[in-house]
């Protein structure tokens, strides 16, 4: 353990050399990320430190134990001894889980995308309800709420609702939302009550800004129309709605939430920064999600990974085969619970990464 931690050492003060040199205080992306490793090692050179002292306290107590005559304090140096070994265990443990290579993106915040599967005008209502419910638990968490893009379903809730969330550590928590939400209840349309089965996508991205990001320009196609709402009717007759298109990607994001061009074409450079972005994102989550059975953080979109069932109140996370029965609690973003247990399925498996 002290070898890893003063090699851990010897890089957090190489770091700290680095970022004083000037040539890389211009280099702005470099700088920005040599400060964020600088920040991240600091708990763990703290507990270093602590970890060095407790060693070098257990060899003084034994040194005492070998040439010491004095009965009283040996006794003493026996009970220094036995006290600072468990705090060394303690200490070891916590230093063990502040090793796990952390997500450099946790703290980042986060585009959320939801739209609605299979279940017809169902799975539209379905996406409003997960929306409602996310909204719910980041105003519980006092996190801003930016919409970006929304089509409304024709009986209620959306096809689609695209909205950045911003706050502290904001994708390391929602991340855990990714991927296919089913609920199975009976819609107010059925006539014989029968069960129904419908389905939303959830995706949580990362949000990329211009130093994860270079976007050339010359790269993007901007095309601006009227904005239109349900049926293609004109909503407005300035051409305010933009849509962009990345030329070598082929990403395409259309804006036409808000009156103003300006602001569309800063909310679509935000939502195609990020999409470019996630493409190379997705190796790693591809990547990691082959070593992690829970499949937390992985990259595929199209896994259910929990289901909503009404008639019996329950809610259930299939990575962890977690079930609650608070249904009505847990679409009103009492989702803290799921989201903590996640967590803790995937630092397991991490740790393992790391003991291995």
């Amino acid at each position: 353990m002290l070898d890893k931690l003063s090699a851990i050492n010897d890089r957090y003060l190489g770091i700290a050399k680095q970022i004083n040199d000037p040539d890389v205080m211009q280099d702005m992306k470099a700088y920005i990320k040599l400060s964020k490793d600088y920040k991240e090692l600091q708990p763990i050179i703290e507990g270093y430190k602590k970890f060095k002292n407790i060693v070098e306290g257990i060899e003084a107590g034994r040194t005492i134990l070998e040439e010491e005559k004095d009965e009283e304090m040996r006794s003493f140096a026996r009970e220094e001894i036995e006290s600072l070994t468990e705090q060394r265990a303690k200490l070891e443990e916590e230093i063990r889980l502040m090793l796990i290579p952390s997500d450099p993106q946790d703290v980042k915040n986060a585009v959320v995308e939801i739209r609605a599967g299979s279940g017809g005008d169902e799975a539209s209502i379905f996406a409003g309800d997960l929306y409602r419910m996310y909204v719910r638990y980041c105003e519980r968490k006092n996190w801003k709420i930016e919409p970006v893009s929304m089509t409304e379903g024709t009986m209620g809730g959306f096809k689609e609702v695209i909205f950045e969330v911003k706050g502290d550590g904001v994708y390391g928590l929602l991340k855990y939302e990714s991927g296919v939400h089913r609920v199975q209840r009976v819609p107010d349309t059925e006539t014989q009550g029968r069960i129904h089965t419908s389905a939303a996508s959830v995706a949580i991205l990362p949000e990329a800004d211009e130093f994860d990001v270079d976007v050339k320009p010359s790269d993007i196609r901007k095309d601006t129309y009227c904005s239109s709402g349900p049926g293609g009717q004109s909503v407005n007759t300035t051409y305010s709605a933009v849509r962009l298109t990345h030329a070598p990607t082929g990403i395409v994001v259309a804006i036409q939430d808000e009156k103003s061009q300006m602001k569309n074409f800063e909310k679509a450079m935000t939502v195609l920064r990020t999409r470019i972005f996630e493409m190379e994102y997705q190796k790693y989550l591809d990547e990691i999600s082959k070593k992690r059975k829970t499949m937390v953080s992985s990259g595929d979109r199209s896994a259910k990974i929990r289901t909503y069932n009404y008639p019996q109140s329950r809610v259930t996370d299939h990575r962890i085969g977690l079930t609650m029965y608070n249904l009505p609690v847990f679409l009103d973003g009492e989702i803290q619970d799921f989201i903590d247990s996640l967590q803790l399925a995937e630092n397991a498996e991490r740790l393992k990464e790391v003991t291995e």
